[in-house]
This record gives structure tokens, sequence and C-alpha cells, in this order.
């Protein structure tokens, strides 16, 4: 493919090359992404709409549930369709100022998603450590206020990306490695020294990554430490399973995107289809799991759901 103009400040498209040296399974691979995706918006769209309707669910660790769902449902969607697409009907094109947009969602609702993980481990904190003064603690006001933080930085941080990269001259192929949009794929196009760009991106993503994963693991050290002093074992079970789930869907959202972050830093001898495909599943995976752990597994909102069940069928 020739290279483009080197005036030309920006491509009309790029085309997205997918899995590298996996091209041949990607009408396979495209099945359990899409099977993720169809129980992610089921399962998140449930969530919404049960806390919505039942009012003995607005409390703060449901309300910061929802704020997860629609977080999940705006980051797999800005993703998943586009890439079936790709998958299955073998459309490589994306305009370059979609690619942008789709940029911004993936890494500010990502950044995001960590931010709503910090929060619901601090309501837990609170639930279990301090219990009586829970309710006065997380108030309305307050929650409110840690979703708006939660938000804002999620766009301050990750909003100079489309612009910085609206300004880079490329001159090299139009081809990105990648199932998506992802920041560093693109900034590897670029026809001039763009390090001081790169170095931006994976800053921010290592310092609010890291942040939260420090605070998120000091909360469920004090959990857990509140939890072995409960005086009934049945207490301390229930309370261990719970927390547990938790920190799998956790560890698997820090592991896959940690692994992202530093073969984009230190990991030039990770094979390309590996390291896109784990990219792949701090995408899909967290937005799969979350509606299972955080809602079938919770007893309100399941006992909800199969309420509802029951009379419509009767």
């Amino acid at each position: 493919m020739p290279p483009l103009n080197a005036s030309r400040p920006s491509p009309v498209t790029f085309l997205l090359l997918g899995i590298p040296g996996l091209e041949h399974l990607h009408v396979w691979i495209g099945i359990p992404f899409c099977s993720m995706y169809v129980v992610a918006v089921v399962g998140n769209v449930t969530i919404l709409a049960v806390v919505r309707a039942e009012r003995s669910l607005h409390e703060p660790m449901f309300l910061f549930l929802c704020m997860l769902s629609v977080t999940d449902l705006v980051l797999s969607t800005s993703t998943l369709p586009r890439m079936l697409c790709l998958f299955w009907l073998g459309v490589h094109d994306i305009a370059f100022d979609a690619c942008l947009a789709q940029m911004f969602f993936i890494h500010s609702f990502t950044a995001m998603e960590s931010g709503f993980f910090l929060a619901m481990a601090i309501d837990r904190y609170v639930a279990i450590c301090d219990p009586l003064r829970h309710a006065t603690i997380l108030t309305r006001g307050r929650i409110i206020i840690m979703g708006i933080i939660v938000v804002c930085r999620g766009i301050a941080f990750f909003s100079p990306h489309p612009i910085l990269l609206k300004q880079l001259p490329y001159c090299r192929t139009r081809v990105i490695a990648h199932t998506y949009c992802e920041f560093m794929a693109v900034v590897k196009l670029a026809c001039m020294d763009a390090g001081a760009t790169k170095s931006y991106s994976l800053s921010m993503a290592s310092i609010i990554g890291s942040c939260d994963a420090v605070l998120i693991a000091v909360s469920y050290a004090f959990i857990l430490r509140s939890v072995f002093r409960l005086p009934s074992r049945e207490a301390s079970f229930k309370a261990l399973g719970t927390c547990g789930s938790h920190v799998c869907v956790i560890l698997v959202f820090y592991s896959t995107a940690g692994f992202s972050i530093f073969t984009h830093r230190f990991g030039k001898n990770v094979p390309a289809h590996i390291h896109i495909f784990i990219a792949n599943m701090y995408l899909l995976v967290p937005p799969f799991l979350n509606p299972i752990v955080y809602g079938v597994r919770t007893k309100k909102i399941r006992e909800h759901v199969l309420r509802t069940l029951r009379v419509k069928v009767a």
C-alpha cells in the first residue's frame, strides 16, 4: 500500500488489521466475543432496570453498580459491534474521526471503570468496617459527587488523546495492527517522533491504574481483617465469598490492562497476536463478568428478577 502524502495532516480512513497471524480464525474468534457482548448488554441493562424499578435497591452499592453498568455498556458497545464487522464481514475501513472517537471512549471509559471499582471497594469497606455509619458517610450527595469525579477524571485525562493525534502528520501505512483504534497502535503510524505523546498516554494510564489498584488493595485488606474478626463463621464465609468474587473481577481487569500497558513500554518481544488478544480481554471480560458477579450473585437483584419472571410466566 503506498504511503500517504506527508503534507497531509491526517488520512481519510484507517484500515484495522484485526489480530495479526490469526486472520484465518477471525470468524471463529468472533463467536465467543459476540456471546460475551450479548451477555454484557442483557446483564447490564437488566441491572439498570431492576435498580430503577426497586426502590429498596437505591443504596450506595447498587447506585455505584448502575454507574459501572453504564460504563460497561459504553465500553463494550464502542468496540464490539465494529470488531464483529471486521471479523465476520471483512469491513476493515474506519474513518479517521470515527477512529479518534472510538479511542476516546475506550480510554476514558476504561479509566471510569477503574474509578468505579475503587468507589465500590470504598463502599464495601465502609459497609463492613463501619456499618453503623455507612448511611451517614455515603449519603446520596456524596455518591453523586464521587460519580462526577470519576467521570470528569476519565474525560479530563484522556480527552487530549484524539486532540494530540489530530495534530500529527501521517505519511506511513494506514494499516492499524489491531482490532480497534488503540492509541499506541495509531500513534506508531505518525511520520514524526511522537515520543512525548506516547509518554503522556502511558504515564496517565499507569498513574491512574496503579493508584486505583493500590487503594482497592488497601480497602480489601481492611475488609479481610474485619471479616476474619467476625464472631460467626457462617458470616465470615459469606463475606469472603462475596469479596472473593469481586476481587476476581478486579484482578482480571487490572492484570489484562496492566499487561497491555507494560507490553507497550517493555514487551517488545511479546508476539503481536498475544498482546492484541489480551488487550481485547480487558474490554470484553469485565463487562461480561460484572453483571454475573455483582448481579446474579447479589441476593436482592436475583430475587427481584426471579419474582418478575414468575409474574410474567403466570
